[in-house]
């Protein structure tokens, strides 16, 4: 806003004077004000197109779908954790401050897929360019691109991966490694500490970085106790090798290290490798249980996240920063929803703390996004346990009794899927440790489901999830099934992949009626996902519409690097 002042001479009285030869009147100025007025003339700043800081958050498998679980939890459930801070997400906050849009996935271009992985989808968003399916960091036709990471890097830009469940996941993976094909991990981990070009890494995975004999090798495992590991970090490897990584990062390439939340909070350290769990971190449900009694061990999302931002913000030239919530999608693989509520409850604890930090800023673009949509969730209406007819009051009823046709489902189901108290995965372990399901019976499942769940099923009910499939093969660390007979998902069976885990998802189909949910796949589907952006809004805008991945990753190197 531009302000002018202008001088204006007021005259409350005048007499004038008129001169002849014969006659002289007198002109008399009986009061003369000399006035200062103001005049606001309204000009719009300049628009600001250029931010110093980036922060991609991606909620792994969170579709609008999953949004909307998250929020009607927040805004409705009886119970609701958001009871007390005006039944508002810190997602829908950054929504009303900034932009929203929505984004396509799938592999890029005329010769790509329908539907894309989180390798694919990552590299896409991490280098603005078309990729193939489960390669990381390579364009389509498997060249090495630089990633938004590597290019803030090389200006002098801070940078920095955080993710729930393993910093060598397909993911975080995508932002500085490029490798032929995601399940490369062991290889994932030497180049994220040894190519120099991020500063903090914080996740759990910590089986890739450690020798093959970590697990009977006790000068090795002296060594990680030594350096204040706990146990359950290094546990086992999945190295085929003697090098340990996390040596080789402390020693050849300058990074602090921390194993759990203390040592975190307490690292001065400004490059830092932070490995809180042999594999994937605790899920959702766990953390909200130690969250409750104060007893967790690990670092939350969130933690990991402030202690990230706190590290990164001391560099004058800005950062690039890549915060994912990972388990969404392995909730929404084995298709768990309670535990996948958890999980959103978890990310978004995150975004709070994200959109808290930044905004009164007006130098930092935060977009928050999913990577693709995954088991095609929903709730559903159904024809199991109808209504009870009751008689309303209103003027409109005509004496008729209000029933409607079919269950709409109650609002209660939403807290009944936040008091779930261990995943499908806990209950496949309660059945059986060691996975091996061949002689189960329904009243092993139903015993295991009725001990963590509000959601209760009779024997009878839980038969359907003893069965099992025969006719396996393995394809890298996941069991694939073959398209042979599994009457409980004989409609889409050719989209239930993994193995043994597939006895997690006949749990939810077991479930499903009951809490008026639905799953299409056990897989990913090529939905949409939402795009929060909050910043300057010359660099927000741009994001409410519909796009594509790539085209996410080309905007935010355009608004972040000063060249490309």
């Amino acid at each position: 806003m531009i302000k002018k002042r202008i001088l204006a001479l007021a005259v409350s009285s005048v007499f004038l004077t008129a001169c002849d030869d014969t006659e002289t009147e007198t002109v008399e100025v009986t009061k003369e004000v000399v006035k200062e007025v103001e005049v606001v003339k309204e000009v719009s700043p300049e628009e600001v197109t250029k931010v110093k800081n980036v922060i991609l958050m991606i909620g792994d498998g969170m579709g609008a779908q999953q949004v909307g679980l998250l929020e009607e939890y927040a805004r409705r459930a009886p119970n609701s954790t958001y009871n007390n801070s005006g039944n508002k997400t810190a997602l829908s906050k950054l929504g009303d401050a900034g932009h929203v849009g929505l984004s396509l996935n799938a592999p890029f271009g005329p010769d790509g897929s329908l539907v894309v992985d989180s390798a694919c989808s990552a590299t896409q968003l991490a280098t603005g360019m078309a990729a193939g399916s489960e390669m990381v960091g390579l364009d389509v036709e498997g060249n090495v691109v630089e990633t938004i990471l590597e290019k803030a890097k090389k200006q002098g830009k801070a940078t920095g991966l955080v993710s729930d469940t393993r910093i060598t996941h397909a993911t975080p993976a995508a932002f500085a490694s490029h490798q032929p094909h995601r399940s490369l991990e062991p290889e994932i981990a030497y180049e994220l500490v040894s190519n120099n070009m991020v500063d903090v890494l914080l996740s759990g995975g910590a089986r890739v970085f450690l020798p093959e004999n970590i697990k009977t090798d006790e000068a090795a495992r002296k060594v990680m106790a030594d350096l204040g590991a706990h146990e359950s970090v290094y546990k086992k490897s999945k190295r085929g090798d003697d090098r340990n990584i996390i040596i080789e990062a402390k020693e050849k390439y300058g990074y602090g290290l921390a194993f759990d939340k203390t040592q975190l909070a307490g690292s001065e350290s400004n490059k830092l490798l932070g490995l809180f769990a042999n594999s994937g971190m605790a899920d959702g449900i766990a953390y909200s249980a130690c969250k409750a009694d104060d007893s967790c061990t690990q670092p939350s999302l969130k933690e990991m996240t402030l202690k990230a931002l706190d590290i990164l913000s001391k560099d004058e030239d800005g950062f690039f920063l890549m915060i994912e919530g990972g388990q969404i999608d392995w909730a929404g693989h084995i298709n768990d929803a309670g535990w996948m509520l958890h999980e959103l409850l978890k990310f978004d604890e995150a975004v709070a703390a994200v959109y808290d930090w930044v905004k009164e800023r007006n130098d930092t673009l935060v977009l928050v996004t999913a990577d693709h949509e995954t088991g095609s969730f929903g709730f559903s209406y159904s024809r199991k346990d109808l209504p009870e007819g009751k008689m309303l009051d209103g003027n409109g009823m005509q004496n008729r009794e209000y029933k409607p046709n079919f269950n709409f489902g109650p609002l209660s189901n939403l807290d009944k899927l936040y008091a779930q108290t261990g995943t499908f995965y806990d209950i496949m372990g309660a059945v059986n440790s060691d996975w091996d399901f061949t002689n189960t019976t329904g009243q092993q499942w139903s015993d295991a489901i009725n001990s963590v769940s509000e959601f209760k099923v009779s024997p009878e009910q839980a038969e359907s999830i003893t069965k099992r499939e025969d006719n396996e093969y393995h394809v890298h660390e996941h069991k694939y099934l073959k398209a042979t007979e599994f009457p409980a998902i004989a409609d889409f069976k050719e989209f239930y992949v993994y193995g043994d885990e597939l006895h997690g998802n006949l749990i939810g189909r077991t479930l499903a009626a009951d809490q008026n949910v639905v799953w299409g796949t056990g897989t990913h589907t090529a939905a949409p996902v939402p795009v929060y952006a909050f910043g300057p809004a010359g660099v927000t805008k741009q994001f409410s519409t519909m796009q594509h991945h790539v085209e996410i990753g080309q905007k935010m190197m355009a608004a972040l690097l000063t060249e490309q």
